[in-house]
């Protein structure tokens, strides 16, 4: 991969950009490795309020449950709203403080989900996307979503032609739509990260067709397209890229860069408990599925022991809320109150075909994977103890960077 390189203008970076793993996996410190290794790394402004309580002792999370516990018992959450200017204090302070420690030649991007509808689409994307530009981030990646209107929302931001902003898509069709729909900004995106079946967390495919499709066919059909337009959009394909090797077939077939994410999760910098990484190490082909148990309605790839699969969760929208959509509803919402008629007696009850999201991603207690999990356990050496040593983020970026003939260095 280092005979390549990522041009925005005239810089030039290493062709690794680290996906945004969403409430804090992504850490501050991952994305940091990247950029001073001189590539890109991402953070992630999901549920950044209780991201911020973690890191810096603020409390956005006591406080909105504090101003809305009266409403904890009711299961009309359409009161529940978040405190836009705490929401921008949180992103501001996350960005702000990691920008600030960045070293380097690369570059460090936020990761925005427009799903994260938090009970005020518009009103909540528009803060975070703001805030994040205010606080100096290098760039924006639009995911979880088809982010028609993103980008008139901060046309009028003195920074919104001057930091990078790309999208995730999974098709075409999603990419002709967002261009479309943002041409009176005039203002194309600088890159496309173009994630295929096999990533991770939420899939922008079908539950039941997503293995009928195939990212290079994907790629090369969007290339097509920029191509006959004439324009000139640098395409970083993303979900299932493991090795260098399977980096460079991108790269030689006119890629950009590639986005990784999977051999990240069992490093040191990275955001899950020691605990859970090893659960990623030990896992096996099978212990691998999509399911639809996500609230927003797309499917997601996870380890099938998560914690949180069947748990029945109170909805805490009073403490977080960040899936409520723009009437205060939630997917989760609906099927908790079902299982709770149908068993009035019981003390706690079991959801089986939607979780809260919200909690369970912040405890950790979903454990999203791409398909190509499975192999973590080759990557690294196992102890006496039976558990895997953790990786560094270097020894993983320097892999991707150097390794030849699908080889992977071990530690």
């Amino acid at each position: 991969m280092d005979d390549f390189r990522l041009r925005f203008g005239k810089r030039e970076l290493v062709p690794i950009m680290i996906g945004g793993m969403g409430v804090d996996i992504s850490t501050a410190e991952l994305a940091l490795e990247a950029a001073r290794l001189g590539g890109i790394g991402h953070i992630s402004d999901a549920m950044l309020p209780t991201v911020s309580d973690r890191r810096y002792q603020t409390s956005f999370v006591k406080d909105k449950l504090r101003q809305y516990k009266y409403n904890v018992p009711n299961s009309d959450k359409s009161e529940v709203k978040f405190n836009l200017g705490q929401l921008e204090e949180a992103t501001r302070l996350h960005v702000s403080r990691t920008m600030a420690a960045k070293q380097g030649e690369g570059m460090v991007f936020i990761n925005c989900m427009e799903k994260l509808t938090m009970n005020a689409p518009r009103e909540t994307i528009k803060a975070r996307l703001s805030a994040a530009l205010d606080a100096g981030i290098d760039g924006i990646t639009l995911a979880a979503g088809l982010h028609l209107g993103s980008l008139a929302l901060i046309e009028d931001h003195p920074r919104f032609r001057d930091a990078k902003i790309g999208i995730i898509v999974s098709s075409l069709r999603a990419l002709q739509l967002f261009i479309r729909k943002s041409s009176r900004t005039s203002r194309l995106p600088d890159y496309v990260v173009v994630e295929g079946p096999l990533a991770g967390g939420h899939l922008g495919f079908g539950l039941d067709d997503w293995m009928q499709y195939d990212l290079a066919t994907i790629v090369a059909e969007i290339s097509a397209w920029l191509k006959a337009e004439q324009l000139d959009i640098p395409i970083i394909p993303a979900g299932g890229i493991f090795t260098g090797t399977d980096a460079v077939h991108f790269l030689e077939n006119g890629a950009a860069a590639v986005q990784v994410a999977t051999r990240f999760t069992v490093t040191q910098e990275c955001g899950l408990p020691d605990l859970v990484k090893q659960e990623y190490f030990k896992a096996s082909e099978d212990d691998i599925e999509v399911n639809g148990i996500s609230p927003t309605g797309y499917p997601m790839r996870m380890i099938k022991g998560s914690p949180g699969i069947g748990a029945g969760t109170h909805p805490n929208c009073e403490s977080f809320g960040y899936l409520l959509d723009a009437n205060g509803r939630c997917a989760y919402i609906d099927a908790y109150n079902r299982e709770v008629a149908v068993h009035p007696e019981s003390k706690k009850v079991k959801v089986l075909d939607k979780t809260c999201l919200c909690t369970t991603m912040r405890n950790f207690d979903i454990w999203t994977c791409g398909h190509y999990t499975y192999r973590l356990k080759d990557t690294s050496r196992k102890e006496e103890n039976g558990s895997y040593r953790l990786l560094s983020a270097e020894h993983v970026f320097k892999d991707y960077q150097y390794s030849k003939d699908d080889k992977i260095a071990l530690p």
